[in-house]
């Protein structure tokens, strides 16, 4: 378990359970003395150790221990839960008092019953980068950089409290190719340390400490995945062509520049998408040109002419780098200040990313894409830029392309809306389905409650979809999709259908991207495409295509 913001569970406990309780909480703040014991006797140079010693007196305090049995006997309740309320109640209490010095106190009781509900809910800080056996990880939340820094070789699997398919770890989990099942709500109430799981990424399960039987099926179902991996893998050398001759380019997302070589062993056309952000979230902001340029560099020359689009950062919402956690907290940092719209108020910081990438441009095919563009205005600062940077380049005698093409992600309803616009100014689109759902449905994709609400075939994102298709090759400019939509089976046909030009994801999901695109007809898929138009139901038109897709397919473990 990773220490977190972890949300304290409440359940209810039966009146002999009572007195493990009380126990429970008397051996956890045993724990937290000696942490803090600990503490102090590590740093005897420390003049003042009065706020040790003043949180010990608060964790041996008689009175608040015999609260909280009081609390437990009325409400029997858990004692995590039982604790925080307490706490509640006693800072609520503080926080309207005169005195600051007793006002202040209330952080100490914040602090003091932190250190016990960690020992309660066994959170423990563990480091992940130096892992030093086979795991299967139970967090509440994992976040992207700890994800990009953890041992891959030895995380077997993820389950986690929060989130969901589209959220930044179950994305990052997927190009690791580690199994991951996320917003269990209960994982890390319900699992402990020493527990045997199975975890099957794929119907989104995971079994506790199964019995013999269950364990030899799941045995069996790996073995049956890995051997369809490997046939589907023989395909890489063939095009995604449909069977009238349509030609889908089909590239893959990567996030650290070393992922080319998985693109190439799937067979990608290319890279469609490179986060480029995941080299700041390991390094922090301050990340050189230097390291930037030879990164890039890597990738180019690794696809070795195939076309490779990065991205320019995206940070911001839960991608931060670890220099960016103590900044001003947002109300709402996934509508808030990321991605182009902080580019653009670190100027400095985001010509420097574009000079990395203009040298490395010479190296290979570069595309520039940017994220979040929510209309012109943006893309006109954008060039701007670019023209700064083009002429200190040449002034320096540096290298670069002289035509690079220049994209924009859409993934804001309103870019959507004024594609046409757009269109005329970039030259080429990629649509990022995991935020345009969200921002076109107003569902948190992280939020694991209203999970059930993000539907990616809901009519109102598919209208945006086909317009943006639509609006571009009115313009004579391509379409990709790189969000998590272009990997589903059942999407495949529908955006097929809708003249999409590429298809960009995990490296892991192209075979079977290709193999489904290599069966289709492209002619049949704009007929189901429009079909799928006309109705207004998302669950009505999920049926529909997975129906389609039955008459090529019989193994439905296969394509869903």
């Amino acid at each position: 378990y990773m220490e977190s913001d972890v949300s304290v569970p409440e359940y209810p406990i039966l009146e002999h359970e009572v007195e493990l309780e009380v126990v429970r909480y008397r051996k956890a703040v045993t724990l937290a003395v000696d942490d803090l014991i600990i503490l102090r006797d590590q740093n005897p140079d420390t003049e003042d150790h009065s706020f040790l010693d003043s949180h010990i007196l608060m964790l041996q305090d008689p009175d608040f221990q015999e609260k909280i049995g009081n609390r437990l006997d009325r409400i029997r309740k858990n004692v995590e839960f039982v604790l925080l309320e307490e706490i509640n109640e006693l800072v609520e209490k503080l926080n309207t008092l005169q005195d600051l010095y007793l006002r202040e106190r209330a952080l100490d009781l914040r602090d003091v019953s932190k250190r016990v509900l960690d020992h309660l809910m066994c959170r423990e800080k563990t480091s992940l980068a130096q892992l030093k056996s086979e795991v299967i990880l139970v967090c509440s939340n994992l976040m992207p950089s700890d994800a990009v820094a953890m041992n891959k070789k030895l995380v077997k699997a993820i389950a986690m409290d929060t989130g969901g398919r589209t959220t930044h770890t179950a994305i990052l989990a997927r190009s690791y190719e580690i199994p991951a099942v996320l917003g269990i709500q209960s994982a890390t109430r319900e699992i402990r340390g020493g527990d045997w799981l199975i975890v099957d990424g794929s119907s989104g399960v995971v079994i506790v400490n199964p019995d013999p039987e269950v364990l030899e099926t799941y045995q069996r179902k790996q073995a049956d995945y890995l051997r369809n991996l490997d046939d589907l893998v023989n395909l890489r050398s063939l095009p995604g062509k449909t069977r009238d001759g349509k030609l889908i380019l089909l590239k893959s997302n990567i996030e650290t520049p070393e992922e080319f070589l998985s693109s190439l062993t799937h067979g990608a056309d290319g890279i469609g998408l490179y986060r480029s952000e995941f080299l700041f979230i390991q390094d922090g902001m301050d990340v050189l040109e230097e390291t930037q340029y030879e990164a890039y560099t890597m990738v180019l020359k690794g696809m070795a002419g195939r076309p490779v689009t990065i991205r320019t950062l995206d940070l911001g919402g839960d991608k931060l780098t670890r220099d960016m956690h103590n900044a001003p907290k947002e109300a709402n940092p996934i509508l808030g200040w990321r991605a182009i719209r902080f580019c653009l108020s670190h100027r400095e910081m985001f010509k420097t990313q574009l000079r990395a990438l203009l040298r490395a441009s010479i190296h290979g095919d570069l595309r520039i894409m940017f994220p979040l563009v929510s209309g012109t205005g943006e893309i006109d600062e954008i060039y701007k830029l670019l023209d700064e940077v083009r002429k200190e380049l040449k002034s320096q005698g540096i290298p670069f392309k002289a035509e690079i093409p220049v994209g924009t992600m859409i993934e804001v309803p309103s870019a959507a809306m004024v594609s046409d616009h757009l269109a005329k100014k970039v030259d080429f689109f990629s649509i990022g389905t995991n935020d345009l759902i969200q921002y076109t449905l107003a569902v948190d994709r992280g939020n694991e409650k209203i999970a059930h609400l993000f539907l990616p075939y809901h009519p109102g994102v598919l209208r945006l979809v086909k317009l943006v298709v639509d609006n571009a090759h009115k313009q004579g400019i391509t379409v990709a999709m790189c969000g998590e939509m272009a990997a589903d089976p059942a999407a495949a046909v529908l955006l097929l259908g809708l003249g999409l030009d590429e298809f960009s994801m995990s490296p892991l999901g192209l075979p079977r991207i290709k193999k489904i695109i290599r069966e289709l007809n492209f002619e049949e898929a704009q007929k189901v495409a429009l079909k799928a138009l006309e109705m207004s139901n998302p669950e009505e038109i999920e049926r529909y295509l997975k129906s389609y897709l039955r008459g090529y397919f019989n193994d439905d473990s296969f394509i869903f």
